[in-house]
């Protein structure tokens, strides 16, 4: 069985969540497998390795996961993304639209140094608004954004159409 296998057999798929009609894919049950959790790993390790990347900015929460850990092995900073109120420095921030109303993402105003290039890493690209919203929050500090990668990519959604269409989207799962 191949990596992208594995992961995909060890994703739960959890129907009616949140609302009747949803296939909610969880991803809890993967990271617990050590196994599936090192395929994760090592896919975007993969993926990244000697690519010049000098940051890996993990959305908040589950990017936090996979983005620490393919910072280490690519020998690269990591940057938060968080939800408003988080951080406790001068932070700068991003809005963005939801299906009901709008949400923020913010930073520190010092996260970045200018022209540095960056990858994102969340979990799930689903619509796409919140890394859309990532990609203008990182810009307007000074990056460079080259890619945005996930473990799993809702393709029915078209995520991907909302990115900017200068970045590489990268994807292991798909549904």
């Amino acid at each position: 069985m191949d990596n992208i296998q594995l992961v995909k057999e060890k994703i739960r798929n959890i129907k009616d969540f949140p609302i009747k009609g949803i296939i909610f894919r969880d991803i809890t049950t993967a990271i617990k497998d050590k196994n599936a959790l090192k395929a994760m790993v090592d896919f975007l390790t993969e993926k990244f390795q000697n690519k010049g990347i000098d940051y890996v900015a993990v959305v908040e929460s589950r990017g936090f996961i996979f983005g620490s850990a393919l910072a280490y092995n690519i020998n690269a900073g990591c940057i938060l993304i968080r939800k408003p109120g988080k951080l406790p420095a001068e932070t700068i921030s991003e809005e963005y639209t939801l299906e009901y109303g709008t949400d923020k993402l913010e930073i520190h105003k010092d996260a970045i140094e200018e022209g540095k290039n960056v990858v994102i890493i969340d979990d799930l690209l689903a619509t796409g608004g919140t890394v859309s919203a990532a990609c203008k929050l990182l810009k307007k500090a000074g990056a460079n954004v080259v890619a945005a990668a996930f473990i799993i990519e809702l393709i029915d959604l078209n995520g991907r159409k909302n990115l900017p269409s200068d970045i590489d989207v990268v994807s292991m799962v798909t549904y």
